[in-house]
């Protein structure tokens, strides 16, 4: 089973800017229980995508860089990036059917 890839604000740019493919970024944090609800959803997003869709997590108290410079405002919350463009957004806890809502527009059929 696949699962999300851990990265920091050093790994950013090369984890995420220069993939060749979709990167979902998943912020968390250790405190947050609405992040632990979705960590499964994560996991299995990272697991049934993996042929068109990298997932990576980035917890946010340690990588305030990267979470100042895409905003984000609450965890958890997904950023779906193509190259270095920010193509979709979302903040606060959804569940597996609202995940693939999120996801399936920007996937290639």
């Amino acid at each position: 089973m696949s699962k999300a890839i851990a990265i920091n604000d050093q790994e950013f740019e090369a984890e995420v800017i220069g993939a060749n493919q979709l990167v979902l970024v998943y912020f968390w944090a250790s405190w947050c229980g609405p992040c632990r609800l979705m960590s499964s959803s994560i996991d299995w997003a990272a697991d049934n995508y993996s042929s068109s869709l990298k997932v990576v997590k980035m917890e946010v108290d340690p990588n305030q860089v990267t979470v100042k410079q895409y905003q984000v405002e609450g965890v958890p919350a997904l950023r779906l990036f193509q190259g270095n463009e920010l193509i979709a957004s979302s903040e606060g806890a959804i569940a597996k059917p609202k995940l693939i809502s999120f996801l399936d527009p920007h996937l290639p059929n």
